[in-house]
């Protein structure tokens, strides 16, 4: 098995020499380059794993060279990590709109910077088993098919699963959000408000969809995401891209086969499940029935099994508790007449 390369990228001597001893101490083998000229070079040479990158250096910037990295078909899953003195939501954000991965603070902290590549190696092998499963789906009978699809599920399920633990969600919260999702559909089925446009197809599908929907949220830093107290606007611009990150890991994943019903729906409810019924809500600011019928299941369901969870800054609630709280959103972050037959039906979730 070859080496797992990751490509460290610093100006300065003193930083590439940490770099170097943090990555060594991991078990994997560092590259350093001392320009982003130079990285290019080695890039394409060496082909590493993750690129661990200043920003401020002479000559191209850690800005350009990541640009350069995802513009390019053959390098732009590589993850790109920026570690720099810059401090600023201004520059954590710039860096993520060109492509970036993540963003650690100088002085880094050894075990942060472990933790991080940590992770982001598990996500980019996670990615390339994901594209050798979409491969094989290609020359496989219908038999395989099934089998490799549900292989795929367990990856994302695994993904989705670590996203949370990512957001210090309960255990067992995606499996909470799977049930629900379903108990409501189910409710709605019965409805003649609803019954025209779920069938038992969709309650299925969203079953298996909807505890994707905080996919996105394997990307965020922790440190936003298990924040004690109340988010600034620019931390919250951060953590509101999972909805776009989720639905491009998914949107990446898409095939050509009957395995679309799933992944359709949910890049839908992981890209719109935080749209508001009065527009009020992101990434669009869409409006009642512009929203797909799946996301607004999923934000219905994700709130109640929000509030009836245990998160850093609280305790979970009661169911009725819960009800009470969410009652003064019909309307406004929800569909009234879904949020009705919720009202009718809340008992029955776990």
């Amino acid at each position: 098995m070859s080496a797992i390369r990751i490509l460290i990228v610093d100006d300065m001597e003193t930083n590439r020499v940490i770099l170097e001893q943090i990555i060594a101490d991991m078990g994997y083998e560092p590259v350093l380059a001392e320009s982003g000229e130079q990285a290019l070079e080695f890039l394409y040479e060496h082909r590493p794993y993750l690129v661990l990158s200043d920003i401020s250096m002479p000559g191209m910037d850690g800005y350009e060279l990541c640009r350069i990295i995802k513009n390019n078909a053959e390098t732009r899953d590589i993850p790109v990590i920026f570690i720099s003195a810059f401090t600023d939501a201004q520059d954590i954000v710039h860096g993520f709109s060109l492509g970036g991965d993540d963003y650690i603070t100088k002085p880094f902290i050894p075990a942060v910077v472990q933790a991080r590549v940590g992770v982001h190696l598990r996500l980019y092998e996670s990615n390339r088993q994901l594209k050798e499963t979409n491969r094989r789906l290609q020359v496989s009978v219908s038999t395989q098919l099934d089998q490799i699809e549900k292989g795929k599920k367990n990856v994302l399920y695994a993904l989705a699963n670590a996203a949370a633990e990512n957001a210090y969600f309960d255990k067992g919260h995606t499996e909470r959000m799977r049930k629900n999702c379903r108990t409501l559909a189910q409710g709605l089925q019965l409805s003649p408000m609803f019954e025209d446009r779920i069938s038992d197809n969709f309650i299925d599908t969203i079953e298996i969809a909807a505890p994707l929907c905080d996919i996105g949220n394997i990307a965020l830093p922790r440190e936003i995401l298990q924040k004690n107290s109340k988010l600034t606007e620019e931390e919250t611009e951060i953590a509101r891209q999972h909805t776009t990150i989720g639905a491009k890991l998914l949107s990446d994943i898409r095939t050509g086969s009957d395995y679309n019903d799933f992944i359709e729906l949910a890049i839908d409810i992981a890209h719109f499940h935080h749209e508001n019924w009065d527009g009020s809500g992101y990434p669009e600011g869409r409006t009642g029935e512009e929203i797909p019928l799946s996301a607004r299941i999923a934000s219905l369901v994700s709130v109640y099994c929000a509030l009836t969870e245990n998160r850093s800054y609280r305790s979970s609630l009661g169911m009725d508790e819960a009800l009470s709280i969410m009652e003064k959103d019909a309307g406004k972050k929800f569909d009234p007449d879904m949020f009705r037959i919720y009202c009718k039906i809340y008992r029955q979730l776990c």
